[in-house]
C-alpha cells in the first residue's frame, strides 16, 4: 500500500484518498518508472470492504495493493466524518476514461482483460474512435469458469507478449483483486488494475448514472433499478450490516484491524 498519500481506515481496509487526476497522474508515474514490476491498484468501494471485513485473507491481499481508492460513495462519506472535506469517489469507469485521454497523447497501450467477447469489441471499437493516439494491444475473455494452469500460463503470456503499459482487469470484486495479486509476479506490465463493471459502462452496455446521482450518494439505487437480481442481497442485507458496523468504528464504539 503507497504511504504517500492520506489513507483511512474502514472496517480493518486501509483506502487511499486522491482524485481521479492524481491517481492518473500516479499511473503515468509508474509506467515511465519501473517496467519490471507489477503495481496492483485495486478500485472499489463499500463492497471490496465489507469482503474484506468477512475474509481476513481477502482483507491483507487488498491492503497489500500499491493503491485503493474509493469506487463508490461509503469510503467518501466515512472519508468526510473523519475530517477530510470535499473528497470525491474514484469510479473506475472515471478512471479509464482520463487516463485513456492522457493515453491518448502519449501513445500508451492497454489490454483489456474481462468480461465477454461482446462487450470487449464493443469496447475497442469505441476507445480507438474516440481515443485514436492511444494502443489497444489485446483483449481475452475469459470463459465462465475456473481456467485450467495450462490455460492460466497461456493467458499470462499472451498479456506479456502483448506488452500494454497498462492492463485492466475486469471480473468483478474479489475475483479480479485476487486474480492480479497471484500472477504480479509474473506479470511483466508497470499496472494492473481492477475496475468491475467499467467496460461496460464505457461501451455504453450499461447505462451510467447522472454525475449529481453519484455525488449524492444514490448511484447504488440506480444500479439497482438496472441489475436487480445481481445486487439486491448486497444492497437489502450487506448495505444496512455495513453501515452498522462502520458508523460503529467512527462514533468510537468498535475498533477493527
Amino acid at each position: 500500500m503507497i504511504s504517500s498519500y492520506q489513507n483511512i481506515c474502514i472496517l480493518g481496509s486501509r483506502v487511499n484518498i486522491l482524485s481521479i487526476k492524481e491517481v492518473v497522474g500516479l499511473i503515468d508515474r509508474w509506467i515511465g518508472d519501473n517496467k519490471t514490476k507489477c503495481r496492483q491498484i485495486v478500485v472499489t468501494g463499500f463492497h471490496g470492504i465489507w469482503e474484506a471485513h468477512k475474509n481476513p485473507k481477502l482483507k491483507k491481499i487488498l491492503n497489500s495493493a500499491d493503491l485503493w481508492v474509493p469506487d463508490g460513495i461509503a469510503p467518501v462519506w466515512c472519508a468526510r466524518f473523519k475530517g477530510f472535506p470535499g473528497i470525491q469517489r474514484t469510479p473506475g469507469a472515471e478512471i479509464m476514461k482520463t487516463f485513456l485521454e492522457e493515453a491518448n497523447n502519449k501513445g500508451y497501450s492497454n489490454f483489456f482483460y474481462g468480461d465477454t467477447e461482446e462487450t470487449l469489441s464493443a469496447l475497442t471499437e469505441k476507445v480507438n474512435k474516440e481515443y485514436p493516439g492511444h494502443k489497444v494491444v489485446g483483449t481475452f475473455s475469459p470463459p465462465f469458469r475456473s481456467l485450467t494452469q495450462e490455460e492460466d500460463k497461456r493467458v499470462v503470456k499472451m498479456i506479456n507478449d502483448a506488452r500494454p503499459d497498462i492492463l485492466w482487469v475486469a471480473l468483478g470484486t474479489p475475483k479480479q483483486d485476487r486474480w492480479i495479486f497471484e500472477h504480479k509476479e509474473e506479470l511483466k506490465v508497470p499496472i494492473a488494475i481492477g475496475v468491475g463493471a467499467a467496460f461496460r459502462f464505457l461501451c455504453g452496455h450499461v447505462k451510467r448514472s447522472p454525475e449529481w446521482v453519484g455525488n449524492y450518494g444514490l448511484e447504488w439505487v440506480w444500479r439497482f433499478l438496472q441489475e436487480p437480481k445481481k445486487l439486491i442481497r448486497r444492497n437489502l442485507i450487506d448495505v444496512p450490516q455495513f453501515v452498522t458496523l462502520a458508523f460503529l468504528e467512527l462514533i468510537g464504539l468498535r475498533k477493527y484491524d
